[in-house]
């Protein structure tokens, strides 16, 4: 995973207030944690950490008076009607250093018809350098496989320097029929009655 490069400045300010000016001038509240150090409060450019936040687990290099150091995005606040990012948690991390996060599941392929996945896990649990956390990880699907299967996690494809959290039996996803399949099977049976109440009729005629 690459890092975004943003420059951060010092929060001096706190306050509803303080934060509201901040948004309005195009900056985004955030607070820095992290390696024994005290909470460091600062504000980003808006836009850029709009951008870089479409990427879970994101991780930023910020220049702060000067110097860069490697934070990992925790987590974000939204309004909940405009959606604008009202404020971010940071963990400061170095690089080599392992950390614990959430990684999306991704599923790749078809599935046979009249089917879909249910994802069971719609994100894991893993371990892995900061500097190489996995954008998302993939479970391939086969149209081979009807409703009834199990996906495990040993299923995933599982990056090199990746540590799963979740035991190789845990269930990630199901195959399940779809009301659609459900009709086509219950049409399937009646045509089937009809055609042997048909023949069972013509049968009798000829008698």
């Amino acid at each position: 995973m690459s890092e975004s490069k943003l420059a951060a400045e010092t929060r001096e300010s706190f306050g509803k207030g303080a934060a509201r000016k901040l948004r309005a001038a195009g900056r985004t509240p955030a607070v820095i944690y992290g390696h024994g150090h005290d909470t460091r409060h600062i504000h980003l450019p808006a836009h850029e950490v709009a951008l870089a936040l479409r990427i879970k687990n994101a991780l930023l290099e910020l220049t702060i008076a000067g110097k860069s150091e490697l934070v990992l995005v925790k987590s974000a606040s939204k309004d909940p009607v405009t959606q604008i990012i009202e404020h971010v948690d940071l963990v400061e991390v170095k690089k080599g250093e392992k950390v614990h996060v959430e990684v999306p599941v991704h599923v790749v392929g078809e599935p046979m018809g009249g089917t879909v996945v249910d994802l069971e896990h719609k994100t894991v649990k893993v371990e892995a350098e900061a500097t190489h956390i996995p954008t998302f990880l993939e479970l391939p699907i086969s149209k081979d496989n009807a409703a009834g299967h199990h996906y495990l996690v040993s299923d995933l494809v599982i990056p090199d320097g990746v540590i799963m959290e979740l035991e190789a039996s845990e269930l990630v996803a199901s195959v399940v029929e779809t009301r659609a399949g459900v009709a086509d099977e219950e049409s399937g049976a009646e045509t089937a009655a009809e055609g042997e109440a048909t023949e069972a009729a013509a049968e009798a005629d000829s008698e």
